[in-house]
């Protein structure tokens, strides 16, 4: 599912509310969690899951085409992880 789908999957099951501020709505949250994760902070929507940022050492890698050695600075990735509640659901539980 994208972004506009969900706005438009949103909007249509709440109709007293017009799509724009439906739009609103989803690109404060998405941004409020990006935001959030930039800082290095985590963030955790109950029976969903935990976004958090991950360190990732400097490593040597290789080109997979040529096959020479690359050196991989270190970095920050993003990381999350599933709730319990949404666990069981995918599971069929």
């Amino acid at each position: 599912m994208t972004k506009s789908e969900l706005i438009a999957r949103l909007a249509a099951s709440h109709p007293h509310l017009y799509q724009r501020d439906v739009e609103q709505i989803v690109s404060t949250v998405f941004d409020e969690i990006s935001e959030a994760l930039s800082r290095g902070d985590r963030v955790e929507l109950r029976g969903f899951g935990a976004f958090s940022v991950k360190h990732r050492r400097s490593r040597t890698g290789r080109n997979p085409r040529t096959g020479d050695t690359v050196s991989v600075p270190s970095k920050f990735v993003p990381f999350f992880k599933t709730g319990k509640e949404l666990r069981d659901r995918l599971n069929g539980e």
